[in-house]
């Protein structure tokens, strides 16, 4: 089964919702599926160097900031349950991810896609650093073992922007509009940060029809 996760790296509901995708999978295993991240911007208008992410907010919700904080007091409620700290209020800034999302393909082609996505979350969401920051990157793709010579030279470059935005607006054709969507083998769609319970069913429905199909050839 091919299982690909459509996220952003600054959207939290993504970062619930890969924890919890961790849970399932070690639950049931994960024989029998692979797993593949692909970006999506929430906010592609965003410059390089980023944005005070304080005003960013500000904009965001306009003049009710009771809404703002009720919103990130539920995430980091959902976080807490999960072994997850949101430290909202320590990031500054609102970064243009599409830099995070070419180190995450190139993390795929070295073996560590899945913990990369998980070291940007960490870094942006509990550390409060800016994953917009090349440095950072750099530091990132240490952290996962991949070559910084390599990633270095990558990221100087413009290699993969295309393709990047090319599989963001790719998503959007599907019908994507929301993050994280879970895509099984091309066709089906679930959006939203699902529970674990939901996901390990999913998977052994899915598995088990998969088994079935091969077996009557």
């Amino acid at each position: 089964m091919q299982l690909d996760v459509v996220s952003d790296t600054v959207c939290p509901w993504c970062y619930i919702g890969k924890r919890r995708l961790d849970e399932a999978l070690a639950l049931r295993g994960s024989e029998g599926i692979a797993l593949r991240w692909r970006p999506f911007q929430l906010d592609a208008s965003i410059p390089e160097g980023g944005v005070d992410r304080k005003a960013y907010m500000q904009k965001k919700f306009g003049s009710d900031p009771d809404r703002a904080r009720a919103v990130s007091q539920s995430i980091r409620e959902h976080g807490e349950m999960l072994g997850i700290q949101f430290n909202f209020d320590k990031i500054a800034k609102s970064p243009n991810t599409l830099d995070s999302h070419r180190l995450i393909r190139w993390a795929g082609t070295a073996g560590c896609q899945n913990e990369m996505v998980d070291i940007l979350f960490r870094r942006y969401f509990t550390d409060a650093e800016d994953i917009g920051d090349r440095t950072v990157l750099l530091d990132a793709a240490a952290e996962a073992g991949m070559d910084t010579d390599i990633v270095g030279d990558l990221l100087s470059g413009s290699a993969d922007r295309e393709l990047v935005r090319r599989e963001d607006g790719l998503a959007r054709e599907m019908g994507i509009q929301g993050v994280p969507s879970f895509v099984i083998n091309e066709k089906w769609v679930m959006v939203g940060a699902q529970e674990t319970a939901s996901l390990v069913k999913m998977f052994d429905k899915l598995l088990a029809k998969e088994a079935a199909e091969a077996a009557a050839e």
